[in-house]
């Protein structure tokens, strides 16, 4: 059996398999363990995938062939890029009918929120490469290239994360991969975490919330009349059609940037989700799809990233990296916040749902939707999240050239 450019076996292929599955079962069991109302959710499949690959990456690699990892590493990227197909593309779809809505009436304060995040994120990624230069008196272009892979892992980015590798001279390629590594974790359980203790917090009764979000972000009414064709009976055409479609729309670039995958899909599917339907034809997948898209494509995500994050983590920790990880995802997420409630005005599942997209974080989205009891909270996350995936690209650039 070919596949990645060399050759697995059938065997190996069903050990592949066989770990996915045995992480993501352990993973939900450690989801489902809850400490005073507050659980880890679909992010309990990440922490098992980081102890898995810190533990057992090598173990992995020597069982699929001899001198496999460039094929494990392979396998485990294309598990995470279909996982993340399936929960962006699934989320816009469900945000499209109420986001264009939404997005009218809060369009300064998501861009506010999501370029401030960003602006807090950098300058705390500059203070940071400062201080290690002086305290522990690094080279300043080394720990710019550490430092800046270190807030694209706060900040979950994959867009940053590349652009930033494609930035540092060819020497600094694998700091930039280390800092990302090291920093990743707490920037995924971070924010996690923080939609779920921020209503504990504020003793907020979610179902006022909920009206509160109905009232910014009105149910949009259904453009289907159950007229339309349906190419088929669940959906999964139209999912395809317009997941292929963001996927080449995300790979055109300008320069170093582009939208990637991530952003590709989820405008696609939003504009799809929006319109439902083309002529006669519809191009809304059902609800029920959706949600079990949504929640797969979660669980993958985080299989795929969290195994050889777990493997990197383990081999590159350093304790003031770590340190630096938790400054870069807190203070853009607590200050945003703040400035969100008291400033923008924005009530509390529209002000959790903008620090989703604007800490870029797709694994919180998945508990802030659990959390709310509500999908609306993704029409937040969707306005948000281009702004700050442009802005964290640009910023990541613009910190490696300053500390050259």
């Amino acid at each position: 059996m070919v596949l990645f450019g060399g050759i697995l076996s059938i065997k190996a292929v069903t050990f592949l398999t066989f770990c996915v599955f045995l992480i993501a079962g352990l993973g939900y069991l450690l989801g489902r363990i809850t400490i005073k109302g507050v659980s880890l959710g679909t992010a309990g499949v990440f922490i098992v995938a980081l102890l898995f690959g810190a533990f057992l990456y090598s173990p992995l690699k020597a069982q699929l062939m001899a001198g496999g990892e460039t094929y494990v590493k392979d396998a485990l990227k294309i598990i995470e890029n279909l996982g993340l197909i399936l929960f962006v593309t699934s989320v816009g779809f469900i945000a499209g009918p109420s986001f264009f809505g939404d997005l009218k009436k809060n369009f300064k304060s998501y861009i506010v929120l999501g370029l401030l995040i960003i602006v807090i994120g950098g300058l705390s990624c500059a203070g940071c490469i400062v201080f290690d230069n002086k305290v522990f008196g690094r080279d300043l272009e080394e720990a710019g290239a550490m430092l800046v892979g270190l807030l694209s892992g706060s900040l979950t980015s994959t867009p940053a994360f590349s652009a930033a590798k494609a930035t540092v001279n060819s020497a600094l390629e694998d700091a930039v991969s280390v800092g990302h590594g090291i920093a990743y974790l707490f920037g995924v359980i971070g924010v996690v975490l923080f939609v779920q203790l921020v209503p504990k917090f504020t003793k907020a009764n979610m179902e006022k919330e909920r009206a509160k979000l109905s009232e910014s972000a009105p149910e949009a009414p259904s453009k289907l009349h159950g007229s339309e064709l349906e190419l088929d009976p669940f959906g999964f055409c139209a999912f395809s059609v317009v997941a292929v479609l963001g996927i080449f729309f995300g790979s055109f670039k300008v320069g170093n940037f582009s939208l990637t995958t991530t952003g590709g899909c989820l405008i696609l599917s939003l504009i799809m989700g929006h319109f439902q339907k083309i002529g006669k034809v519809s191009i809304m997948p059902k609800e029920s799809t959706l949600k079990v898209f949504r929640e797969l494509g979660l669980m993958l995500f985080l299989i795929g990233a969290g195994v050889p994050g777990g493997a990197s983590f383990r081999e590159h920790f350093r304790w003031v990296y770590f340190i630096y990880g938790i400054i870069m995802t807190l203070l853009p997420m607590i200050i945003g916040y703040i400035f969100a409630k008291y400033v923008l005005k924005l009530n509390l599942l529209n002000n959790l749902g903008s620090i989703c997209g604007g800490m870029t974080s797709t694994p919180a989205l998945g508990t802030l939707i659990s959390t709310a009891g509500t999908e609306k909270v993704a029409g937040a996350y969707a306005s948000t999240y281009p702004i700050a995936l442009v802005a964290v690209v640009v910023a990541s650039q613009v910190l490696i050239n300053i500390f050259r």
